[in-house]
């Protein structure tokens, strides 16, 4: 009988920590020595897997599968470690990093144009409407086709045309439908459903401004451009703010060496005596009546966010630029 451990096996996680079910069913126990390799560094994972036999574990979610990491000998793991830090460390190795970086990012930037472009084939607005075709399609190409974001944009098994038709139809389902907000039964076939109808009520709100004549009233496509711009201006406010976090905490110098670093107390022996803390001043009651209840539950804005009047008044402004540019 085969050992198991001298094979090279892809198999499910097991019932337990360090056992794994083999594709036939088995459950198998981990050698002892082994030890996991998590997921997340390719070029480690494929100098394990070529030193030697590996148990590489994949688990099934739904239609998706994910790596939940190689089990393969300590020290071929060590070794593999460190030869993979001494190869990283050198500067050939840094420069092709770098243009293997710039490569990839011409090569998206290319990619984003000539998807911008089907697009606006597809939409093809009326002369009136052009300068609000440029901008759907700027706002749909930049949410499509950044790699990782999972659209069908990034897909290779249709053509472009139909990559771009897809994406304009997904896009104008989650800007100008309830679709987010629908609780849709858990019925087989019932959300494919409900897709092919806002599809079709897509295509006839793309309709209106291929002809020429006036904007539906509201524009839903100046609303769904304003949504998207200040979903866009608060994730790169996040980013900002967990960018200069992570350079705070970076640039806090570690304790030097050699110098004693003072405990904490851990008994109440040794903790100092304290003062009891002094309770808060009680708060005057507001004066009974009906504006109480009102001010009571009236949600406070949060700091930063937009008010409803400046939403509204946004939206109006744009609503004018439009009529200004569809009566040139």
């Amino acid at each position: 009988m085969t050992d198991p451990a001298r094979e090279t096996l892809t198999a499910r996680p097991g019932p337990g920590p360090r056992t794994i079910r083999t594709e036939d069913g088995r459950v198998l126990d981990v050698p002892a020595g082994w030890e996991l390799l998590p997921p997340g560094d390719a070029g480690l994972t494929r100098k394990v897997k070529a030193a030697g036999p590996t148990w590489t574990v994949r688990e099934k979610r739904g239609r998706k599968e994910f790596s939940r990491g190689v089990w393969a000998p300590a020290d071929t793991i060590e070794r593999c470690t460190a030869a993979v830090a001494a190869k990283r460390d050198t500067p050939a190795y840094r420069q092709r990093l770098a243009a293997d970086r710039q490569r990839r990012e011409r090569k998206h930037q290319e990619y984003a144009a000539e998807f911008e472009g089907q697009v606006r084939d597809f939409l093809a607005f009326a002369p009136q409407h052009r300068d609000l075709e440029r901008e759907v399609a700027g706002a749909i190409a930049r949410h499509a086709t950044p790699v990782g974001s999972g659209t069908v944009a990034r897909t290779e098994r249709i053509p472009i045309e139909r990559r771009a038709e897809a994406a304009v139809i997904a896009w104008l389902r989650h800007q100008t439908t309830g679709y987010d907000r629908m609780q849709i039964q858990r019925v087989k076939g019932r959300r494919r459903e409900v897709r092919r109808e806002l599809a079709q009520r897509s295509r006839k709100l793309l309709a209106a401004y291929r002809t020429a004549g006036s904007a539906p009233d509201p524009c839903l496509l100046t609303a769904a451009l304003a949504k998207t711009e200040s979903a866009a201006l608060t994730e790169a406010r996040a980013k900002t703010e967990s960018a200069a976090l992570t350079e705070a905490r970076a640039q806090r110098a570690p304790p030097a060496e050699g110098r004693a670093v003072e405990r904490a107390p851990r008994t109440a022996e040794e903790r100092p005596p304290t003062a009891p803390p002094t309770p808060p001043a009680p708060e005057p009651p507001l004066p009974p009546g009906p504006s109480t209840t009102a001010a009571a539950r009236r949600p406070r804005p949060r700091r930063g966010a937009e008010t409803r009047e400046q939403r509204d008044a946004r939206l109006a402004e744009m609503q004018r630029k439009l009529r200004e540019r569809m009566n040139k």
